[in-house]
């Protein structure tokens, strides 16, 4: 099933849904896509692409946490009670095809979506999924298991099973390139799995979508991941797992 593109500046300034083509015989509902802004988007800047700290030596002094599976595990019946635990620091590593990603997670701010970021993440279900729209100058966008199928129709509609609300913050912002935040379809409360790295500022999505965690070392691999937006040809750019590390505050 083809997603149907709407307006996004005048019909749904809020949904999840990019400006294409309509098409009249396909639901949008599902379709988890960050909103693309109107105008050309802002050019990288070459120094912004340098890494100044390595994956190593940002998880310095942070201990790995152990799997909740052994295989993953990619559909849930409802959203996970809260695994997080107090007083303690929460980060990420992405180890993608590119290279690896290291991320903070903003668990004081946001603890549903990096609960829910961290349960997944510890049942493998990141594991192989590709990053199916990835939109220069915009965002690197991933987390849907339907990547991992060979019908590209129906990639950015798939989600764990369950769903959970917006944590819009006033001091959370997309106003940098590295932002980390939750992708979700029309409704507010449809956030799932599938998230978006910013690749540049996308001040449009202040106050729209979930920022739960920033980008500490791997600035210059999400410029290496393949722009991609599905369902176009070749193979695009994955995760081959997703780590979560902790350090007590």
């Amino acid at each position: 099933m083809k997603s149907k593109w709407l307006l996004c500046a005048m019909v749904l300034t809020a949904s999840l849904v990019a400006c294409k083509p309509k098409d009249d015989t396909t639901d949008s509902s599902t379709s988890q896509t960050t909103e693309t802004p109107e105008t050309k988007p802002t050019e990288t800047k070459p120094a912004e692409t340098t890494p100044t700290v390595t994956a190593a030596e940002v998880l310095k002094g942070y201990t790995q946490e152990k799997a909740l599976s052994e295989k993953p595990i990619r559909s849930f019946k409802e959203e996970p009670d809260r695994i997080l635990k107090d007083n303690t620091d929460y980060v990420a590593k992405i180890e993608t095809t590119q290279g690896d990603i290291v991320m903070d997670l903003f668990e004081e701010d946001t603890p549903a979506s990096v609960n829910s970021f961290v349960f997944l993440a510890l049942n493998h279900y990141y594991d192989g999924i590709k990053f199916h729209r990835v939109i220069d100058g915009f965002v690197v966008q991933g987390g849907d298991p339907n990547t991992l199928q060979e019908d590209r129709n129906t990639w950015g509609q798939g989600g764990p099973g369950y769903q959970f609300g917006l944590e819009v913050r006033s001091n959370l912002n997309f106003d940098e390139k590295g932002i980390l935040g939750m992708a979700r379809a029309q409704d507010p409360n449809s956030n799932g799995s599938q998230f978006y790295i910013t690749l540049a500022p996308a001040t449009s999505l202040n106050g729209q979508y979930t920022v739960f965690g920033k980008v500490l070392s791997g600035l210059d691999v999400l410029d290496k991941i393949k722009k991609y937006e599905a369902p176009a040809e070749g193979e695009p750019d994955s995760m081959k797992t997703v780590s979560i590390y902790t350090k007590s505050k």
